[in-house]
């Protein structure tokens, strides 16, 4: 008998130590799962729209600011989503959305979940700032719009950041200068919970973002940023090598992700204010580079600081 207790004793210690690691994988898989699906079905979606810009801009500004996002949720995405419910700002939590998120930092960013594009990154709307050569910049968004938030048929629970003036994809000829804002190029900005309000709430695990830029043909970009990053500034080469070391689908932002990366930075480190390396070349061969300071891109040809990301 004695043996037997010591046993059960041994196998029951074995399970305190080994289960929580097992549930926690378990969990990683499915959240792996069920990220990729929602992208998948934004994608297919968003692919389904004539257009992106224009939903809710009404006769005045204060107006537009008010209802666009709702209006880009029933006259646009209903169109093309299953959506179950739609909640306005005042009325976030009824669609899931929850006040408390923990950064990828481990930071709580948020005391109550941000109500309007201002509140999601200052540095999106109405600001101005001034780059590293003192050029100043005036973020060009037009309208400060309300939050809205839905639920899918999949029980995940999304929230709306919109601009109703998004820009159309300006082409390469764009991307073949030196400098540009980028603020203006996201139509619909997502904050998705996998798990609506059951928690970890986490980013990462059930909470990440997503970013549909250009009014036309849009691009969607879901960058899951990962928490390593080296200690100082890297060469094209080497950050693609640090990436890949990390992970196997570990890999350096293009450049639509890292703008999704600065319009979400907050849910990534409230404080980070760096410049961060995408893939994207200019015709000179000189890499793109984002300043989360102000949401300027300007080439180098130098190293720069290293964010890695997987979808």
């Amino acid at each position: 008998m004695a043996e037997i207790l010591l046993s059960l004793t041994i196998i029951g210690v074995i399970a305190a130590i080994t289960l929580p690691s097992l549930t926690g994988n378990i969990n990683e898989r499915t959240w792996n799962t069920q990220r990729k699906a929602l992208y998948a079905r934004f994608s297919q979606a968003l692919a389904l729209m004539p257009n992106l810009n224009g939903y809710g801009i009404a006769d005045t500004k204060v107006e537009t600011e008010n209802s666009a996002t709702e209006t880009f949720i029933t006259n646009g995405l209903a169109k093309v989503l299953k959506i179950n419910n739609i909640c306005d700002s005042e009325h976030l939590n009824d669609c899931g959305i929850v006040d408390k998120i923990t950064a990828l930092n481990g930071s709580q960013p948020f005391s109550a979940f941000p109500k309007q594009l201002s509140d999601l990154n200052s540095m999106v709307y109405g600001g101005s700032f001034v780059d590293k050569y003192n050029k100043v910049w005036q973020a060009p968004l037009q309208y400060n719009t309300q939050t809205a938030a839905f639920e899918t048929a999949n029980g995940e629970s999304i929230a709306v950041f919109y601009n109703p003036s998004c820009q159309v994809n300006p082409g390469e000829a764009y991307w073949t200068g030196n400098e540009m804002l980028v603020q203006g190029l996201v139509c619909a900005n997502f904050i998705y919970d996998l798990n609506g309000n059951k928690g970890p709430n986490t980013v990462g695990k059930d909470i990440g973002f997503m970013s549909a830029l250009y009014a036309a043909d849009p691009q969607i970009a879901a960058p899951v940023v990962l928490p390593n990053a080296p200690s100082g500034a890297l060469k094209y080469t080497e950050a693609q090598r640090y990436c890949r070391s990390i992970d196997a689908e570990s890999r350096i932002p293009n450049a639509e992700e890292l703008i999704s990366m600065f319009y979400n930075v907050n849910f990534i480190d409230q404080k980070f204010t760096q410049n961060i390396l995408s893939s994207r070349k200019n015709s000179a061969g000189k890499f793109w580079i984002l300043s989360f300071h102000a949401g300027d891109f300007f080439t180098e040809n130098n190293a720069s600081n290293v964010k890695c990301v997987k979808r």
